[in-house]
């Protein structure tokens, strides 16, 4: 029998994928390193128990959406929930991409733009960013050049760290038609939003998510404003019950502990900032960040530090095949920082 037959150049890309090791100080995926407090988790147990999970969820998360839309100054219409931005950001792919129709990203930037533009058979145009990474007017034209239909911002950007000027942002919007999506995952961290833009520029749609401020990684709840024939279109593409009541309930009892959230972005800042200092004095170059993590480079080949800070308990993210000599490092608890610093003194001793 003749086997299935996948899209064509499906199984020369390997799956997206970070590794998740048992070691002593993980600071590869920029991950929050605390927990909310305990009495988020009672509360959150609390609702669980009263939900009925023999029902679908609430189709399209109404409650969180109307949360969200309060606590960010937006209209409800104008706001969406889906399972982490990455689930918003191909939800977007799909009502606004697709095959013949062109997105563009600006290099060095985070990898899933451009692999969920891929996955929805867009054509994908890459703009090379040079040090430091900042976007400007001569970008801009080279961005718009043959009329694209999606264009990415990142900011803060992963893996550089710097935000983007939020004029640059709304120039994208004013001079083009494309649908102009920020992505803003470490917003909370530093760098000024693009949200005042949302009411005026409708090709604007800022994306953000609970996993880093609000330390829900593992809820996956991820969210977005725009205009609200956008949020529509995202309507007609989303699966049915997309959210489950689960998610929903994290959402809604972390929007709760906002406060709680907010003293941990203080704390993670703090160790941000440690990191940035210190690693000059280990002759390290260290680019400034508004983000939850730190780009780093060092003379050695990224492989060999990298597989060096792994054997002393301190897994970060390695660049090298991107941007050579870079390695990135999320800010973690102060314990997990003096064990990458030390080590990393180690290693490059």
């Amino acid at each position: 029998m003749s086997p299935a037959l996948p899209r064509p150049g499906l199984r020369e890309v390997e799956p997206y994928a970070a590794p998740q090791l048992d070691v002593r100080a993980r600071l590869n995926t920029n991950e929050c390193p605390y927990p909310l407090p305990e009495a988020f988790r009672e509360d959150l147990a609390a609702a669980v128990r009263l939900l009925p999970l023999n029902r679908y969820p609430e189709r399209d998360a109404d409650e969180v959406r109307e949360r969200l839309a309060e606590v960010n100054g937006q209209r409800v219409e104008g706001t969406w929930v889906a399972n982490g931005s990455n689930e918003v950001i191909q939800q977007l792919m799909l009502a606004y991409a697709g095959p013949g129709r062109r997105v563009v990203v600006f290099d060095p930037t985070y990898g899933l733009h451009a692999r969920l533009a891929w996955v929805a058979s867009s054509d994908v145009a890459h703009i090379a960013l040079e040090q430091p990474w900042r976007l400007g007017s001569e970008q801009v034209t080279s961005a718009l050049e043959d009329d694209p239909d999606v264009v990415f911002v990142c900011s803060p950007n992963n893996p550089t760290g710097n935000a983007q000027p939020v004029e640059i942002v709304a120039e994208l919007a004013t001079r083009g038609e494309a649908l102009v999506v920020v992505d803003e995952a470490y917003i909370e961290f530093g760098g000024q939003s693009a949200l005042g833009l949302v009411a005026d520029h409708p090709n604007v749609i800022v994306v953000r998510t609970f996993s880093k401020a609000f330390a829900l990684a593992g809820a996956r709840i991820g969210y977005c404003f725009g205009a609200p024939e956008v949020i529509e279109d995202l309507r007609r593409v989303r699966l049915p019950y997309h959210v489950s009541a689960l998610t929903q309930a994290a959402g809604l009892v972390a929007l709760d502990h906002m406060t709680d959230a907010l003293a941990i972005v203080d704390a993670v800042r703090s160790e941000r900032d440690r990191v940035l200092e210190a690693l000059p004095g280990l002759g390290v170059e260290a680019f400034a960040s508004d983000a939850n993590f730190v780009l780093f480079r060092t003379p050695h080949p990224t492989e060999r530090v990298w597989q060096d800070l792994l054997d002393r308990g301190v897994l970060v993210r390695d660049f090298g095949r991107v941007m050579p000599g870079c390695l990135r490092v999320t800010a973690g608890t102060p314990e997990e920082i003096d064990l990458f610093l030390s080590a990393l003194e180690e290693v490059l001793r």
